[in-house]
């Protein structure tokens, strides 16, 4: 069986916002710190909608589906989070990507 492309754009946004639910997750876990807590959270909400954008799409409702995909990146984008400096200077892109914070 063929997917349209649209399949392949919903999986991948819904793959990205897994990855930024565990990714909040972790922070959370290794710093404590609210707003990452909140993140966390909500992002189990978020990947929830974004499995359901992809249901939709599956079943060729393909518009609707990647609206719900494409909401679900905006509201994971819009959580505020305190912007405490959780990173030091000498972290790399990679420890930043992956969420690795000191322990607190």
């Amino acid at each position: 069986m063929s997917y349209s492309m649209f399949f392949y754009i919903g999986v991948f946004g819904a793959a990205v916002i897994y990855y930024l639910w565990l990714r909040d997750a972790r922070i959370f876990y290794r710093t404590g710190l609210p707003g990452y807590r909140k993140a966390a959270y909500y992002g189990v909400i978020y990947s929830a909608l974004s499995t359901v954008g992809v249901f939709f799409v599956y079943r060729s409702y393909d518009f609707v589906g990647l609206g719900l995909v494409l909401l679900a990146l905006y509201m994971q984008g819009r959580i505020d989070k305190e912007r405490d400096q959780i990173w030091n200077k000498n972290s790399s892109a990679v420890d930043r990507a992956l969420g690795k914070t000191p322990r607190k």
